[in-house]
């Protein structure tokens, strides 16, 4: 495994938790950007660095003065809704921002890895395998393809991860997760409405984060499908969700996606075919009921 590694997006629940595993690796160093103030446990400040993916010239700073021999580029403007309605951020952030990162890793000649997400395709045919043609439906969509378009041109050796409805906990995250969200919701008594037209394969983060350390040490190249072994529905997924914290799942009522008027369009059905991550990677995905008991323990801890 490289000796510096650099996490861009460092207090989101992919960076968070990333960290949380590369720690644990020997004769390593971790290094954390994130445009928010450092919300990470065990990363001291020396470790920490400021950087807007929106504003030109910050983070190839931090690269070209770090030199890090790999990039873990988790680093974007995710959520739909607000890409679709702010698409000069949303391209500065997921494009010129993916640019800038990738370009300052290819001047010194690092291992950069772009995460991805399956709102590349449509959803009209999934699961999807690493060879299949994207074809985005979204504004968000659209941007992380551009990153995968700048990723695979690039000179020093390169990974695009694509996953899907990520989910977990760490201790102090920049955003929820729906797990996160239908328990706090349910916990509360506040009813909440769940699209059932949307079929996903969940992908538990910590699961996620182990493949990554295995591309890094391996230093795998290519396109890799990572997420979890089941597909359901997004309701079904917050059904087993309050099932699972024995919480009041008659509070969640299916609703279809038309019916909610976002601004975004998300895929219907999208899921991975993970032959190449297992073989590879040896990559073993946990179930989501072997997820959701990961995710009660950790938040014990917490």
């Amino acid at each position: 495994m490289g000796k510096r590694i650099l996490i861009t997006g460092s207090n989101g629940l992919i960076g968070q938790t990333l960290i949380q595993r590369l720690l644990s690796e020997p004769e390593v160093e971790i290094y954390g950007t994130s445009q928010s103030d450092n919300h990470l446990r065990g990363l001291g400040p020396e470790y920490f660095f400021k950087a807007d993916l929106a504003v030109p010239g910050q983070i190839s700073q931090v690269i070209g003065e770090i030199r890090p021999d790999a990039v873990v580029h988790c680093g974007a403007m995710t959520q739909v809704d607000p890409c679709e309605a702010d698409p000069d951020l949303c391209d500065r952030v997921n494009i010129e921002g993916t640019r800038e990162a990738a370009k300052a890793t290819e001047k010194i000649g690092g291992h950069f890895i772009y995460v991805s997400t399956d709102f590349v395709f449509d959803g009209e045919k999934g699961p999807y395998s690493e060879d299949d043609t994207p074809s985005p439906v979204s504004t968000y969509g659209w941007s992380k393809l551009q990153g995968e378009f700048i990723t695979l041109s690039l000179r020093c050796p390169a990974t695009i991860i694509r996953t899907i409805l990520v989910y977990g906990v760490a201790p102090a995250m920049n955003r929820s997760n729906l797990v996160l969200w239908v328990r706090k919701s349910l916990m509360e008594n506040q009813p909440i409405r769940v699209v059932d037209d949307q079929f996903r394969m969940p992908t538990l983060a910590n699961d996620l984060d182990e493949a990554i350390a295995r591309i890094i040490s391996g230093k795998k190249r290519g396109i890799f499908h990572l997420s979890g072994p089941e597909m359901v529905s997004v309701y079904d997924f917050a059904l087993k969700t309050a099932r699972f914290f024995s919480l009041d799942e008659s509070l969640i009522s299916p609703v279809s996606s038309r019916t909610l008027n976002q601004p975004g369009q998300r895929p219907r059905s999208t899921g991975f075919v993970l032959d190449k991550a297992i073989s590879e990677l040896d990559y073993s995905p946990k179930n989501l009921d072997e997820g959701l008991a990961v995710v009660q323990n950790l938040l014990a801890n917490f």
